[in-house]
């Protein structure tokens, strides 16, 4: 074999190489762009590099598997549910209160999931394997929980906290359909809040026991220079989470 020879199969080993590689680097990039969404391109952003911010991640899904993370059974699903709707009433009267609750309540589930607490940055980094979803509500719900405990929350703000809350807490829960709305209360307080609230947060208050206040429920109003479309996401936002009860006159 000529020498020429040789070079042009070293050459070429060397392009297959090259090529199966940039393929490889290519699907794994594909594949953690599709399981970290938005968080990919954040930590590529502030890594600088799409490179650093891959292996950041795949460093992320190994501690994982070494986790025991595991699904709540049915009765801790049930009980912690039943939590949630205690503190959603809470907030009519004690908004900074119920937002504490939230974040204890939080805690709690990523706990007995098998999650590790005690570093809040590494909570965020475990739970980006699984749960990218939920990242920008407990960045959102962690930031305006610190402003509530330092006093510089406006109720909004802590109204906000609870909904940013209440998606990772579904989230975690694994069955949202098990969830109550924290929109949602019944007996007195639910009357209370539901003469007390605005126009477009009134028709979610309802019990979600009650099918004949249920079925009552009315369309949502489209304002003037808004959409029938844009009306409706509106009113779903702001009716996640009751506004404070205001004393009568």
């Amino acid at each position: 074999m000529s020498a020429t020879a040789v070079v042009v199969i070293i050459v070429a080993v060397i392009v297959v190489a090259a090529l199966l590689a940039g393929l490889m680097m290519a699907q794994r990039r594909r594949r953690l762009r599709r399981r970290f969404g938005p968080e990919y391109d954040r930590l590529a952003d502030q890594r600088g590099s799409k490179l650093r911010a891959e292996a950041e991640l795949t460093r992320h899904v190994r501690r994982v598997r070494r986790l025991d993370i595991h699904p709540l059974t049915d009765e801790a699903r049930a009980r912690y549910s039943v939590q949630w709707a205690g503190l959603q009433e809470e907030f009519v009267d004690r908004p900074a209160d119920a937002v504490s609750a939230s974040r204890v309540l939080v805690t709690a589930v990523l706990k007995e999931r098998g999650y590790p607490t005690d570093d809040r940055d590494q909570v965020l980094a475990d739970l980006s394997v699984d749960h990218s979803s939920a990242l920008e509500h407990y960045r959102a719900a962690e930031q305006l929980s610190q402003s509530g405990a330092a006093g510089s929350a406006s109720t909004e703000d802590l109204r906000q906290a609870v909904i940013h809350y209440r998606a990772v807490f579904r989230e975690l829960l694994g069955d949202r359909s098990s969830v109550p709305d924290p929109a949602a209360a019944s007996g007195p307080v639910g009357d209370a809040m539901a003469d007390e609230q605005p126009a477009g947060c009134r028709d979610d208050l309802v019990s979600p026991d009650d099918p004949v206040a249920a079925a009552g429920k009315r369309e949502p109003v489209a304002a003037a220079d808004e959409t029938p479309q844009e009306a409706g996401a509106a009113e779903a936002a702001d009716a996640d989470v009751p506004v404070q009860r205001m004393p009568r006159s």
